[in-house]
């Protein structure tokens, strides 16, 4: 008996006993009413429920009477072993060891499936995080937003949701002109413009300009500032691409800033402009144009154009915005940095202004800082921690598995020599370990002749096996409360409890046979569980973009 089962279970005996009471009061399966919790303390059972003490108030009744009710109904339930009150009315469930074993025929049935949920089906959402400017590498900061928003998209996808990874190409504006005086500067061997980009990866920047462009020294300045700037452009942004896509980070969309403002007057940013003045929240005043954002919470409203003709960031914003919808995405997830809080209030505002929903249709999400124990600066970027010498250093597993092992709004610093030790004090190694050691399992199993050919759940009767099995059978609910609440990081922390269930299992349970021992049927059943906390292992990893090693 999975979760979802149970909760249908629960569900339908409660809408009978409320029916009978007269009271009018409808119970889902996904309502919170019917939410299902793991005791902390697995001598409470496999699960518990506060549904007596949600529906007692509703329908006036004594808590621990409607539980009373619940229980009588509950135990004679194939598959469940016993169900206890607990305090005011807490129902504490625990399975038979049969119903929670059962779960392995369902994994590996499901393989790489397994823990796909459709809780958010007919979702388009489109996912933007990391938005770099293209004019250096990318840095510590980066390294974490990569990290949780991709690892994000993965359990949106893995709920049913459709989903477009985006970055947002900064490629417009004084910075790039900026960029591209210090690009030149590095290939003419002049000094670092005031305010410029420093570092040695400018100076190759500058080198691969001059070797393109031989003639750069010879072009009017503004002709070769702007042909030093695309030169540096195109190989920054490419190293970008390759950084992310070496640390298993992959973008659906790159999305250049400079689209919105091509076609002059007929440019996005211009339409951007006409479109929110439809909507009736576009005003002129002081020779601007300006967008009342403070009908939608905003401190103050927010100019578009200024009086000069030249268009704000804002513009940009909303034109960006906007052209997320026309590309049919009804959601919109930001996921920003830790020196973004300010942009709250305005996406929202401007996500009213369009006709959109601020409180449905736009969500931002703020990343806190990371910082390493004992890690240097660059010499290469000269003022950052990079995302390559990071990746160097740690490890792309180590980094991803702990970047996303917490909430985005925490400040996280990591320790570098804790994530390179081979021990179970580090979380990725421990969860990666467990996984080695299933495919151990099975290939010891293969050499002594224990195959699947035979699959009896009633043959788990060890306590390790049927709190292996429930806790495998938790594994959807997770990825789907994962993608809800936007936080990979329950993911992390279930597959450290699933691995911590299926060592002790291990330690209890043989799949082959000890000596002269014949191979029985307990060893084949058991053989489907060890693969199934494997394949669920595996899942739980690739959502988090780690790898699953078979051996350690």
């Amino acid at each position: 008996m999975n979760p979802d089962s149970l909760s249908r279970a629960i569900a339908e005996i409660a809408s009978r006993i409320v029916g009978s009471s007269g009271a009018d009061v409808e119970i889902e399966i996904d309502d919170s009413v019917v939410a299902l919790e793991r005791p902390k303390n697995r001598d409470h059972g496999d699960w518990a429920t506060s549904i007596a003490m949600k529906l007692a108030k509703k329908i006036g009744v004594n808590p621990r009477d409607l539980a009373t009710d619940l229980v009588s109904e509950l135990t004679a339930i194939e598959g469940i072993s016993s169900v206890e009150i607990a305090g005011p009315g807490f129902l504490n469930i625990t399975l038979d060891a049969a119903a929670a074993g059962e779960i392995a025929r369902t994994i590996l049935t499901e393989g790489d499936r397994f823990g796909h949920n459709s809780s958010l089906d007919g979702q388009h959402i489109n996912l933007e995080f990391v938005s770099a400017n293209p004019t250096g590498p990318l840095h510590i900061g980066h390294t974490r937003w990569a990290a949780l928003g991709d690892s994000i998209g993965r359990v949106l996808r893995a709920s049913g949701a459709q989903v477009a990874n985006e970055f947002y190409v900064n490629d417009a504006g004084a910075q790039m002109d900026v960029f591209g005086e210090s690009v030149l500067a590095a290939a003419l061997g002049e000094p670092t413009p005031e305010n410029g980009y420093p570092g040695e990866y400018v100076i190759e920047l500058g080198r691969n300009a001059l070797d393109r462009r031989p003639d750069l020294a010879n072009l009017p300045r503004d002709e070769a500032i702007a042909i030093a700037r695309d030169i540096g452009y195109d190989i920054q942004l490419q190293e970008i691409k390759d950084s992310l896509a070496r640390f298993n980070v992959e973008f659906d969309v790159w999305f250049s800033e400079r689209t919105l403002h091509a076609g002059g007057d007929g440019s996005l940013v211009e339409n951007a402009i006409t479109r929110l003045r439809a909507q009736g929240h576009v005003y002129d005043a002081d020779d601007a144009v300006w967008v009342r954002t403070t009908d939608f919470g905003d401190d103050k409203d927010r100019v578009i154009r200024r009086g000069n003709g030249i268009y704000t960031y804002f513009a940009s914003d909303a034109a960006y915005y906007l052209s997320k919808g026309d590309r049919g995405f009804l959601h919109k997830i930001y996921l920003l940095g830790a020196d973004h809080h300010g942009y709250v209030h305005r996406l929202k505002a401007l996500a009213g202004s369009a006709g959109d929903d601020p409180e449905k249709d736009i969500e931002i999400l703020i990343g806190q800082l990371v910082s390493i124990n004992g890690a240097k600066l660059s010499k290469r970027a000269g003022n950052i921690i990079e995302l390559n010498d990071l990746r160097e250093w740690l490890g792309t597993d180590a980094l991803r598995y702990s970047l996303a092992r917490y909430p985005a709004d925490s400040p996280l610093t990591l320790d570098p020599e804790l994530l390179q030790k081979h021990t179970n004090d580090n979380p990725v190694f421990y969860v990666q370990y467990a996984h080695a050691r299933t495919q151990a399992v099975a290939r010891n199993a293969a050499t002594a002749g224990v195959d699947r050919t035979v699959f009896d759940a009633s043959l788990m009767t060890h306590q390790t096996e049927s709190d292996l099995g429930t806790a495998l059978a938790d594994f959807p609910r997770i990825v789907a409360q994962a993608a809800q609440l936007r936080e990979p990081h329950r993911v992390a922390r279930y597959l450290e409890e699933l691995a911590a269930f299926y060592h002790r299992w291990y330690d209890n349970c043989r799949v082959t046979p000890m000596g002269d021992e014949p191979v029985t049927d307990v060893h084949r059943t058991r053989l489907w569980l060890n693969d199934a906390a494997g394949q669920v292992l595996r899942n739980g990893l690739f959502l988090l973009g780690v790898s699953a090693p078979e051996r350690m």
